[in-house]
């Protein structure tokens, strides 16, 4: 458990958990609310990306014809394994950083 506060008054680890409980939406609170803790402003960038990228994925599998929902579903299951993933390791603290994401949002957390 992280000792440190964000901004918000909430600790570090359930702000960050927070940015995935509620996906797409959490970390867009979080981006405009946070402005000292790096760790939650990382989560809320990875959760902003992750579940807006796979968000348009899933709308784009919907126009595809005979497989658009076996895709939709598959989707579907690997968004909610990402989303436990990433609440268990927010409420463990740990700095997990997803394929692809992870990276984008590292690189625009050293713009902010």
């Amino acid at each position: 458990m992280s000792p440190f506060k964000s901004s918000t008054g909430l600790p570090e680890n359930i702000a960050a958990c927070v940015c995935y409980f509620f996906p797409f939406i959490g970390g867009i609170v979080f981006l405009a609310l946070e402005k000292r803790s790096r760790f939650v402003l990382f989560h809320a960038l990875q959760s902003l990306i992750t579940f807006g990228l796979l968000m348009i994925v899933h709308v784009m599998s919907g126009f595809i014809p005979l497989l658009g929902a076996l895709i939709g579903a598959i989707l579907s299951l690997c968004s909610f394994a990402i989303w436990l993933l990433m609440i268990y390791h927010t409420l463990g603290g740990r700095w997990y950083k997803l394929p692809w994401a992870g990276d984008l949002a590292e690189s625009q957390l050293r713009h902010l």
